[in-house]
């Protein structure tokens, strides 16, 4: 109850976004209901922003939405979430199988040539190693969660994991806008897109926006390709934690002290690192492969899912702080941004090395 108190403003403003987007997504369908809903929000959280700034609000009352900020924030991620988990109703294992054994090769690409780029790229431009670290794995894996889930293993500090965040939040919004163009541009089939989104794009919710718009059957494909990429930040996190314990070691025998640091990484609970929607993806698409589900219900969790997407998008709009992006730098944006394009030729590449174009 007390958070339902304090998170109802931001969630029915995004409810509120979220219809209207959804109104012009049907009047202008080439549109859809994804990107005015970005647009809005990111229009309306400025102004909000503006307004508390005149009014002397600042951050010290709430955060920069002020009785927005919690609402906002749910709407944004667990309401994301949960649509992603209605979309396994439209899949069956089989189907999840096929695409995820089929993308792999693709995938494994990308995060390849990210990481590697990222260590690479970020050293010419001076940019610090938890940073690149973060902008590497942010890119090439799944956004802010990877990012997060990387942030305590590294031992990364806040104003670097402010800067990727904002750097990778950049990247995915002008996904959104720019890959449809590009699939439409290179007349890309829904499936090809699909691949193109799920492996190309950062988070989740990105992904998931950037499909909606080109169509159901690319969504689907996405959805399936960003959930199996996800995967990948346990071996990544894995292999991290490995490094983080040897240079602690070193450091150790080298100082002569034993922190005790090197134990605790070895206990690192890998478990924790798998998100709570994928296995509810996963227990969804099961249901449907056994018939729990009926195939008539598929059109009716598509619809929701699409509606509860346009409004996690409206969220992520008005969450958006230009400012910080502002402040995030030069040097970490374009390295983001050179992996984010980087990652989208290594995509469309692979495909065609690999059959899939």
């Amino acid at each position: 109850m007390p958070f339902l108190r304090t998170a109802w403003p931001g969630v029915a403003l995004a409810l509120v976004i979220g219809l209207a987007a959804t109104v012009v997504g049907r009047e202008v369908p080439v549109v859809g209901g994804p990107v005015p809903a970005v647009v809005l929000g990111a229009l309306v959280g400025w102004l909000v922003r503006r307004r508390r700034h005149h009014e002397g609000t600042g951050a010290g009352s709430g955060g920069d939405l002020g009785l927005l900020q919690p609402g906002v924030k749910f709407a944004s991620s667990r309401v994301l979430q949960f649509a992603v988990v209605l979309l396994g109703a439209q899949l069956s294992i089989a189907e999840v199988l096929r695409i995820g054994g089929e993308t792999l090769p693709v995938m494994l690409t990308t995060i390849v040539v990210c990481l590697v780029a990222a260590w690479g790229l970020g050293r010419l431009l001076r940019v610090s190693s938890a940073l690149r670290t973060l902008i590497g794995v942010g890119t090439g894996i799944c956004g802010a969660s990877a990012i997060a889930a990387v942030t305590p293993v590294i031992g990364a500090v806040s104003a670097d994991v402010a800067y990727a965040m904002s750097t990778i939040f950049l990247c995915n919004i002008a996904a959104v806008f720019v890959f449809p163009l590009v699939g439409h541009a290179l007349g890309l089939s829904q499936h090809a897109f699909g691949v193109f989104a799920g492996t190309a794009v950062n988070d989740t919710s990105s992904v998931v926006a950037t499909a909606t718009v080109y169509g159901r059957q690319a969504t689907d494909t996405a959805v399936v390709v960003k959930l199996v990429r996800t995967l990948m930040i346990i071996p990544i996190v894995v292999g991290l934690a490995g490094l983080e314990a040897r240079r602690t070691s070193r450091a150790q025998v080298a100082s002569g002290v034993d922190t005790g640091r090197a134990g605790g990484v070895r206990g690192f609970r890998v478990f924790r690192l798998v998100p709570w929607f994928l296995i509810g993806f996963l227990v969804v698409v099961l249901l449907r492969t056994l018939g729990v589900l009926p195939a008539a219900a598929a059109p009716g969790f598509s619809t929701a899912a699409t509606f509860l997407i346009t409004v996690a998008l409206a969220a992520i709009g008005v969450s958006t702080d230009f400012g910080a992006l502002r402040r995030a730098g030069f040097r970490p944006m374009l390295l983001g941004i050179a992996l984010w394009v980087l990652v989208a030729g290594t995509s469309l590449g692979a495909q065609a090395v690999f059959g899939l174009l």
